[in-house]
């Protein structure tokens, strides 16, 4: 039997991970937040939170509530933009053994490729696509929503950048898998996926909506078989690895994941009720192994047995 280190051991698209449990973008701020609760040199790789070219202050009004299940939020990228990211932030980041992911978001194709030109520093192990943005130069059209759009962020980061591609899928789509394809053709290293889905909530006394911008992304537990759906149906047409995310809140969540077909899962909404969840499910997926008598996570990935 292989250490239990060892035996949680991952390589995605060249980041060599301790385990297979990543922290999900916008849900662990910058990562310095949560290190009083969870020790980050355990972590698999911390995502920041979705970085632009400038300073965003974020939406106005109301920005998250709470919904059966889940959560809805539209914080609107609030974030100190590229360059503090870079001279504040990441120089005490790099005390930690962790790769650091940088989740971008742009508004338009050729900003994506500033700032992955930008980020392609020292301490810094991948960048990630945020393509759940309108694209202003195409009257406001969902990048992650349209083919070739998507694909031409990708093409357009990977000639700015010698970091690893990530692209993080929006759900909100008809055919994920024919997203996903394009997106691989066109040079991503990996996907993850899911992003969340757009929802609402109406205060019935007010008649108003809860969210100061109306509607909002939806996550936690309610979106998790959605996702795992997803995952699945994306595993079969592409050959990329896939990071998996979407409600997971313990082990077993996540090793559905990985037997849709992920290669690794991303925590989010569960760090806001449970700081130490990447940790838990860390501890969680080994003892799993241990019980089944695996010696390593990835006799896991894709491993679903469909009755035919």
């Amino acid at each position: 039997m292989l250490s239990s280190e060892t035996m949680l051991e991952i390589d995605i698209a060249g980041i060599k991970m301790k385990n297979p449990i990543m922290t999900g973008s916008g849900t662990f701020g910058f990562g310095e937040e949560y290190s009083d609760f969870v020790d980050l040199n355990k972590i698999g790789a911390v995502v920041v939170k979705g970085t632009t070219l400038l300073p965003r202050c974020g939406n106005d009004g109301v920005r998250i509530a709470e919904t059966p299940s889940g959560m809805l939020n539209c914080i609107g990228l609030e974030n100190p933009g590229v360059e503090h990211f870079l001279s504040d932030i990441l120089p005490r980041l790099k005390k930690y053994d962790v790769p650091i992911i940088v989740n971008v978001s742009g508004n338009t194709v050729e900003e994506y490729g500033q700032l992955a030109k930008i980020l392609d520093v020292y301490g810094i192990a991948a960048v990630e696509l945020n393509v759940s943005c309108p694209n202003v130069k195409e009257g406001g059209i969902v990048f992650g929503t349209n083919r070739d759009s998507a694909a031409a962020v990708v093409r357009e980061v990977k000639r700015n950048t010698s970091k690893p591609v990530i692209i993080k899928l929006s759900p909100n789509v008809t055919d994920i898998a024919d997203m996903a394809v394009a997106v691989e053709e066109a040079g991503a290293d990996a996907i993850s996926m899911i992003n969340t889905l757009i929802g609402m909530v109406i205060d019935v006394d007010t008649w108003k909506p809860v969210l100061g911008n109306i509607t909002g992304g939806l996550s936690g537990p309610a979106v998790k078989p959605v996702a795992v759906r997803m995952v699945w149906q994306v595993a079969q047409v592409v050959k990329i690895p896939i990071i998996g995310m979407g409600g997971i809140m313990t082990a077993e969540d996540a090793i559905e994941f990985f037997l849709a077909g992920a290669s690794a899962v991303a925590i989010g909404t569960a760090n806001f009720v449970n700081p130490s969840a990447v940790e838990d499910v860390a501890k969680g997926i080994q003892e799993y192994l241990v019980k089944k008598k695996l010696t390593h996570v990835s006799q896991l990935i894709g491993q679903l047995k469909v009755n035919k």
